[in-house]
């Protein structure tokens, strides 16, 4: 926001008078400093904790091979046991980065569990270490109630669920597309959990940049994958159960957050199931027609809710959504020169246009949140 115009305006039009707007400046003056400030330690934390987890994890592997099955096993235990003590002393002195030691703790839990698993020589099951890694995150939320640790538990536990489904429903391929609805709608409900009746704090933030940043690759991976088409289906009662829980476990996480307004995730999830089966069926017209649809619809929810980073996926996913028919239904009529002019057209009619409607639509939010 550009304070000194609108200021200037508010001024002029007597929403506030001059000695109003001068302690604005004050405040914001004296505020401005401390939250710029802040930026470069918090980029300075978030790499410097991923540096220390890729640095950590590098060092196991290349000496990994030298060292007897006691001195691995006892490399692992420091390693956790280190980066959490050395969060707890720093938990008082600088809570942020407390926080990242902590993050980067559990990060580091995954790869001893697993790493642990190779030295004894244990069964092979997969989803199992992802459980103990998910209980580890899921501990360290109790304990901490820091967002990293919800954040990670909302990416293991979801990921030891469709392990143990793929892992149960062999062959392998004929379980993704239960995953893929899965993911998908768990995306949605992640985003969906920002709304005007939900506690705005950190916890929800986290899980509302999760299913954004995983909404659009969900919805083209399952678009373009239709390798189980024609995969050995697993028995009919198996498979309900598989679908059961891709639909009924989000939805039952919306419901906790969002009450009555579960309905629209609802909606969603009918929409993402119809999306599933359509690209079974066919790569036509109706799929991009049913991709337009969710588009449109995930705006239309942005401005019920006041949400503005759901239209703008939106308008995103529109957008996408028409340069791949573009490409896969009209480019191949026209001729090579005549199809680059014509896509240079709607590249910029429609990238005019749909900022225009963007714009629009965030206005009405904050006109809407004005009120």
């Amino acid at each position: 926001m550009d304070l000194e115009p609108s200021l200037e305006r508010w001024v002029a039009a007597n929403l506030v008078s001059e000695q109003q707007a001068a302690s604005i400046r004050e405040w914001e003056a004296a505020r401005s400093p401390q939250s710029k400030g802040r930026l470069p330690i918090i980029l300075g934390l978030t790499f410097g904790g991923l540096m220390l987890a890729t640095g950590i994890l590098l060092f196991v592997s290349a000496h990994w091979d030298e060292l007897s099955p006691f001195a691995r096993m006892t490399m692992l235990i420091a390693m956790v046991t280190g980066l959490h003590g050395a969060a707890a002393y720093f938990s008082e002195r600088l809570p942020a980065m407390a926080r990242t030691l902590h993050a980067v703790g559990t990060v580091s839990l995954g790869a001893a569990i697993f790493l642990a698993g190779q030295i004894f020589n244990m069964e092979e099951h997969w989803p199992a270490g992802v459980l103990m890694w998910a209980i580890g995150a899921v501990a360290g939320w109790l304990l901490l109630r820091d967002w990293p640790q919800m954040a990670l538990a909302a990416l293991l536990v979801p990921f030891w669920l469709i392990g143990e489904w793929i892992e149960a429903a062999r062959p392998a391929v004929a379980a993704w597309q239960v995953s893929e609805v899965a993911v998908l709608l768990l995306a949605l409900c992640y985003l969906s959990l920002r709304h005007p009746r939900s506690p705005s704090d950190d916890t929800v933030r986290a899980l509302g940049w999760i299913g954004g940043l995983a909404l659009i690759p969900a919805v083209v991976t399952m678009a373009l994958d239709g390798h189980y088409r024609y995969a050995e289906r697993p028995t009919t009662e198996f498979e309900l159960v598989g679908w059961a829980g891709a639909v009924i476990l989000p939805l039952a996480l919306s419901y906790w957050y969002r009450r009555a307004d579960v309905w629209m995730n609802a909606v969603a999830a009918a929409w993402v199931v119809g999306l599933s089966w359509i690209t079974q069926d066919t790569q036509g017209p109706l799929l991009y027609a049913w991709c337009a649809l969710g588009a449109a619809g995930l705006i239309a929810w942005g401005i019920r809710e006041l949400r503005p980073e759901r239209i703008n996926l939106g308008m995103a996913g529109f957008a996408i959504t028409l340069i791949c028919f573009y490409f896969s239904n009209v480019m191949d009529r026209l001729g090579r020169s005549f199809s680059l002019i014509v896509l240079g057209i709607v590249f910029l009619a429609g990238g005019w246009y749909g900022e225009k409607l963007r714009r629009g639509f965030i206005a009405r939010i904050n006109e809407g949140a004005a009120q």
